[in-house]
């Protein structure tokens, strides 16, 4: 059974959803928001209470300011506030792609509320020894965007993160044909998140002298994605070698149930 929620959080309304029973875990994408996330979450609640949620500007979670940005600080305050609204002092946390960053920030902001934090192919491009030439392609394709709108910015963003034309697993979905919502997702991602989430610079010496075990993990099916290379670099700074998932960058969608079975594994220190 899943129960449906409502945070008034700072500048935005938060849309959570709470699942099973169980020690707490928080899910969190971003852009993708709570229902990319459902099959998952149904699969951890037999021994977790698991809580999703829309991330700020994204589908049931609407902002005051339309035209305010969405950067992993914001969000990581939003995660905080989910706790406090569930009275939690702290949960265990399964963050991927943006969400992981998501998490990474949480950590670093708002230390002792994360027990364990496993971070799913986080696109910290900042880490890369080509981070400047990175940082030229995000804002290449922000500028694509506006210029040329989103299916000529999704284009060239699938190419230069290394997905295949059948790849489930971008960071937003691009369906085939695109609702309303789907599309304003979208617009947000390039207009308003991208930018921020993939340049966004980790604070390490946070992550590794707080009391939050930090794992990494990387899907086995995910190739040549610069998340790949992006999620090595955080676990060789970490000192910890990255955690094997199934599929690729978003397995969780196509294999919920074994991810579900590794993220428990993971978590449980196993």
């Amino acid at each position: 059974m899943t129960s449906v929620h409502t945070l008034e959080a700072s500048g935005v309304r938060l849309h959570y959803e709470i699942r099973g029973k169980g020690p707490l875990l928080l899910v969190m994408g971003a852009p993708m928001g709570a229902g990319a996330f459902a099959p998952l979450a149904d699969a951890l609640a037999g021994d977790h209470t698991v809580v999703t949620h829309d991330p700020r500007g994204i589908s049931g979670s609407v902002l005051d300011d339309p035209e305010q940005d969405s950067t992993p600080e914001l969000r990581a305050d939003d995660a905080a506030a989910l706790l406090d609204a569930l009275g939690a002092e702290s949960a265990d946390v399964f963050g991927s792609s943006g969400g992981a960053v998501t998490g990474l920030a949480l950590v670093a902001r708002h230390p002792g509320r994360v027990r364990t934090l496993v971070a799913h192919e986080p696109p910290l491009l900042e880490l890369l020894p080509d981070a400047a030439e990175q940082r030229a392609k995000v804002e290449d394709l922000v500028a694509t965007f506006h210029r040329e709108g989103l299916e000529a910015a999704w284009k060239k963003f699938m190419a230069g993160a290394g997905f295949d034309d059948g790849d489930d697993g971008a960071p937003a979905a691009a369906p085939q044909e695109p609702s309303l919502q789907d599309l304003a997702n979208s617009a947000r991602f390039f207009g308003h998140e991208l930018r921020a989430t993939s340049l966004y610079r980790a604070d390490i010496d946070a992550l590794k002298s707080g009391p939050t075990r930090v794992e990494v993990g990387i899907g086995a099916d995910s190739g040549g994605l610069e998340t790949v290379r992006t999620s090595t670099a955080l676990a060789d700074l970490l000192g910890r070698p990255p955690v094997e998932f199934p599929g690729d960058h978003g397995g969780f969608i196509g294999h919920p149930a074994e991810f579900a079975e590794v993220l428990r594994k993971t978590l449980s220190g196993a």
